[in-house]
């Protein structure tokens, strides 16, 4: 274990095998922090709130949470998450396995989220919102929650698995988008999306079949499934499951490879 000295833990919180805790950084009550795993410099895990669900803040082993992040007590996080700087997650949250947050994005709380999600730089997650496994989530993309801001109301957006969202869209209170789907830049999401589809415009209409998209490098594959040319950064194992299926034409749903 290498603490700087500079840190505050408290000595309720449990700190694993390996870790390393950076200058000025503190360490709530009821914390856990998993083997292995990195917490930089000006971070505070576990901050106190009374909208918290539960008292521990648990970060899963191999963990790294770069500087001046901000979690809240009360949520639960898989093994190897990763954030960039200056994160800001709220309580109730509960995340699998390999989520990454970029930097000076923020989810709000009472969040539901898969296995090897990924969040660009600043992407705003609101509340209640429900995020499968595989999504990727670009830039300045919003997940709002209140239908008829600001009031005492709110209505969760759900994403499913393998979807991507493109830079600068907002998704408003209580759409579902759909498995496979890729949601195009600067869309407003008002409608469910189907699976497996493209959505584009303000408001958003479903255009065409995600599987009709082609890759612009000379090749002319399908760009969707990502699944079947893209996976840097995804466990061996993933990726073996993927071309299994790509190449036995199995459609990919439900939760694969996560846990």
């Amino acid at each position: 274990m290498k603490i700087h000295p500079t840190a505050i833990i408290s000595s309720k919180a449990s700190i694993g095998k390996n870790v390393e805790i950076g200058p000025f950084t503190i360490i709530h009550d009821n914390v856990e922090i998993g083997d292995g795993s990195t917490v930089g410099s000006h971070c505070e895990l576990g901050h106190p709130t009374a909208l918290a669900e539960r008292d521990s803040l648990i970060i899963g082993r191999g963990s790294l949470i770069r500087s001046h992040s901000v979690f809240y007590q009360g949520s639960i996080f898989g093994p190897n998450l990763v954030t960039g700087h200056h994160v800001c997650v709220r309580e109730n949250t509960k995340a699998g396995n390999n989520l990454q947050i970029g930097t000076l994005s923020d989810i709000q709380g009472s969040c539901e989220i898969g296995d090897y999600t990924r969040f660009h730089s600043y992407v705003n997650i609101g509340r209640l919102s429900k995020i499968g496994d595989f999504v990727w989530i670009f830039p300045f993309v919003v997940l709002t929650n209140d239908p008829h801001p600001p009031s005492n109301y709110l209505v969760g957006c759900a994403i499913g698995s393998y979807t991507a969202v493109a830079t600068m869209t907002v998704i408003l209170p209580g759409v579902t988008v759909g498995e496979h789907c890729l949601i195009a830049a600067h869309s407003l999401v008002k409608n469910d999306v189907n699976p497996g589809m493209v959505a584009a415009g303000s408001p958003a209409t479903e255009i065409c079949p995600a599987s009709k998209i082609k890759l612009r490098d000379g090749t002319g594959r399908p760009a969707y499934p990502w699944t079947t040319h893209f996976h840097r950064g995804y466990p061996e194992h993933v990726v073996s499951q993927w071309l299994d299926m790509a190449a036995s034409e199995v459609p990919q749903n439900g939760r694969i490879g996560g846990g």
